[in-house]
């Protein structure tokens, strides 16, 4: 096994982050979860927008894409107007084909890590309300729900219900990044229950 290495996404970027959400929306449609993710809905011009005004990041294990997140700076949609004091993480996935377990954990960690290097001491994720086993696996990582939000746009689909979760994390400050090397040797595999 290998480490899992943190970078900003680049435009050269943008058809491997297509796929690997494509491959993450199939993963789901056959774990039965068919109300969320749908093969082919973004585009690479969705990432690149997201890349404008926030921040796309992979993980990379072995030279290979092993996941992605998006960071957000502001989330209105969601949340409403907010004073600048979080960060907002969205479409988190991981490869499943080839990523360790665990993987999504450490995405979500160097995630928490980016916003409290931007002096932001809370970080924001929205999930969708009917999706138990999601919601659960962020509650065992520390999120506690906040609140609900009804009819939310999706991209290229109907409005759903999602359930909003935010963590206190310690600011540590300013720096540009997520620790750029986590070691994954001996991780056991992430409970979703």
């Amino acid at each position: 096994m290998s480490d899992l290495r943190f970078r900003v996404a680049t435009d050269d970027d943008l058809p491997a982050i297509v796929r690997l959400r494509d491959d993450a929306a199939r993963w789901m449609l056959a774990q039965g979860i068919t109300d969320q993710w749908q093969p082919g809905e973004l585009d690479t011009g969705h990432f690149r927008r997201v890349m404008t005004s926030g921040e796309v990041w992979l993980a990379e294990a072995a030279g290979r894409l092993a996941g992605a997140w998006e960071l957000w700076w502001t989330d209105e949609d969601a949340w409403g107007p907010q004073p600048p004091v979080a960060g907002y993480i969205h479409r988190l996935m991981v490869d499943r084909s080839s990523a360790p377990p665990g993987t999504g954990r450490l995405l979500l960690q160097a995630a928490e890590r980016r916003v409290t290097a931007a002096g932001r001491d809370v970080v924001r994720l929205d999930c969708l309300a009917g999706n138990t086993r999601l919601n659960a696996y962020y509650l065992n990582a520390g999120y506690q729900v906040v609140g609900h939000k009804a009819g939310k746009p999706q991209p290229g689909g109907a409005p759903k219900s999602f359930t909003l979760l935010e963590k206190v994390v310690p600011v540590h400050g300013e720096q540009a990044s997520p620790d750029p090397v986590v070691p994954i040797e001996g991780r056991r595999k992430a409970t979703i229950r």
